[in-house]
């Protein structure tokens, strides 16, 4: 009896222990991610640099989509704009600067400043009128495409320049090291974040606009502005990955941003942000990656866009049977 309770203490010991590393690294993201890359290595032969290179860059494409969506789960909103935005700006830095004869430098400043407006117009209202930013990003998204068709003609397949082409290869590389381009734009956007998360004003404010609405306007933060300003920055992060979708397919096409709406809430969720924190980017850099080589592995095994749909709901509803239990931040202060 005596060694059979002290068997489920321990066992108990053990347990809380995991959950509390759990919380403060995410061990079970990395050994997932370990796993998988460990199938496309032994199975499906993803060894050589060429082709880690390749899964690399998709998961910084995927992660870089991912950048504003954790920002507004964190102060508990959520972004479906960007398809649309990335669909929006890739169509204008490809197709206007041949119709409007302008540079590839003024149409980008177009489509930043236009995403950007929209997307800080979506958080205002939503924050103003107390309207679920699901709603309002929705009809964003639509609009932003919307939009720039009627400037386009409602024309698709806009081909981009080369160099652009050429940023966002897998096989590119930056200042001489074989290392794609756009890897090294998301590593250095991941220690930003990290730094703008856990090491300033803003990211203390972002937070305290999450975990508690109410108290952080008591601590004069301006709650209305953070949720401006934080669509305002997906939306401006939506255009630039639009940007470099469009290198990286070459061309663009109505479909082009589809995947990485889906695939930045699973990021998101994934690595271990909830709604209204805790969580943080480095968490959904975790998250894309796995997501990425996921999608590698379905894709290698000509699995039908149905049934990737499933897995990754199937991973939302682990992720969240694991965090949703876990007390709220709000509820920790």
């Amino acid at each position: 009896m005596a060694s059979a309770l002290a068997n489920r203490t321990g066992v108990i010991r053990v347990g809380r222990w995991a959950k509390a590393a759990q919380m403060r690294v995410p061990l079970l993201q990395i050994v997932a991610v370990g796993a998988v890359y460990a199938y496309l290595a032994t199975d499906l032969g993803f060894t050589s640099w060429r082709s880690i290179k390749t899964i690399l860059t998709l998961a910084a494409l995927v992660g870089l989509a991912s950048v504003g969506q954790t920002l507004l789960i964190l102060i508990g909103g959520i972004d479906l704009s960007i398809s649309g935005i990335i669909v929006g700006s890739a169509l204008v830095v490809t197709v206007l600067p041949a119709l409007w004869h302008i540079t590839f430098l003024v149409a980008l400043l177009i489509a930043l400043g236009c995403g950007g407006t929209m997307a800080a117009l979506a958080g205002y209202i939503s924050h103003r009128f107390r309207v679920q930013p699901l709603i309002i990003t929705l009809a964003v998204g639509a609009i932003a495409v919307g939009l720039t068709q009627t400037q386009t003609g409602e024309a698709f397949g806009g081909a981009a320049p080369r160099w652009l082409q050429n940023l966002a290869s897998p096989q590119s590389h930056t200042f001489g090291v074989n290392v794609p381009p756009t890897l090294t734009i998301w590593l250095v956007v991941t220690l930003i974040m990290a730094l703008v998360l856990h090491r300033t004003t803003m990211g203390r404010r972002l937070m305290a606009t999450g975990a508690n609405p109410e108290a952080a306007e008591y601590a004069l933060v301006r709650t209305r502005r953070v949720w401006t300003l934080t669509f305002a920055f997906s939306g401006v992060c939506s255009v630039l990955v639009g940007v470099l979708v469009a290198g990286f397919a070459g061309s663009v096409d109505s479909g082009v941003g589809d995947p990485y709406l889906f695939q930045s809430v699973v990021a998101v969720i994934v690595g271990g942000t909830v709604f209204g924190g805790p969580g943080d980017y480095t968490r959904t850099a975790i998250g894309a990656l796995f997501i990425s080589l996921v999608t590698e592995a379905l894709v290698g095994n000509n699995v039908s866009a149905a049934v990737q749909n499933m897995v990754y709901g199937a991973a939302i509803l682990v992720a969240v049977s694991v965090y949703g239990r876990e007390r709220r931040l709000r509820d920790r202060i």
